[in-house]
């Protein structure tokens, strides 16, 4: 299943609603809309910076990850990065694969 590293950052709106529920009550909507889409939330912190909320999320596929993203953005309250995670299995399984690239200029 791909996993993703979500990075969300509130804006005002998101920020009210945060104070209203609690830290508590938007991991538990991460969670709620991660499995509504046959995903598994891995984990969920808060952090202080420029970015408000690091996920890390299993979905059966990128489609689903989307699906989410555009419905959270959409919202008005969060703006969100999902990065694909890749295992060292699936690097060395990419580093594997025989592939010509002309730098440019070359």
């Amino acid at each position: 299943m791909p996993k993703f590293l979500v990075q969300a950052t509130y804006t005002t709106k998101g920020s009210e609603g945060l104070v209203k529920e609690g830290g508590t009550g938007r991991r538990d909507a991460v969670e709620q809309v991660t499995k509504q889409l046959g995903g598994k939330v891995e984990s969920t912190y808060f952090a202080f910076g420029d970015v408000d909320l690091y996920s890390i999320l299993d979905f059966p596929d990128n489609v689903s990850m989307a699906a989410v993203a555009l419905a959270v953005k959409a919202s008005g309250a969060i703006q969100t990065k999902a990065t694909v995670l890749l295992t060292p299995e699936e690097i060395d399984a990419a580093a594997k694969k025989s592939v010509e690239f002309r730098p440019p200029g070359a």
